[in-house]
């Protein structure tokens, strides 16, 4: 009974207007990604960037700050570790990646 009803409906006619419909129903969706290229990712990477050059540049004497908010001086560098002065004859030894900023010459007193 329904069978016979469903068999007697007829296809659409294939056309042209199809392609251009799918490609206007995709619009949206490649617009949203460009947007959010440019307005979340693009900007993402560049604070990466700039994060990973300052690591990279830390030389023996800058005065940094780590991210847990301890303020000190660079006595010693190795590949993964870094040797910071905290106060007078008192040093630690912290992770590269935990230094979040350098300080101007003369911050810390």
């Amino acid at each position: 009974m329904f069978i016979s009803s469903a068999f007697a409906q007829t296809a659409p006619a294939a056309g042209g207007g199809d392609m251009l419909s799918s490609l206007g129903s995709m619009l949206p969706l490649v617009l949203m990604f460009v947007v959010l290229y440019f307005v979340m990712i693009r900007p993402q990477m560049k604070r990466q960037k700039e994060a990973r050059a300052m690591i990279e540049a830390l030389a023996k004497g800058d005065e940094v700050a780590t991210s847990g908010g301890m303020l000190g001086k660079i006595t010693s560098i190795g590949d993964q570790y870094l040797g910071l002065e905290i106060a007078n004859g008192v040093e630690v030894k912290v992770q590269r990646s935990s230094v979040v900023q350098v300080l101007p010459k003369g911050a810390i007193k």
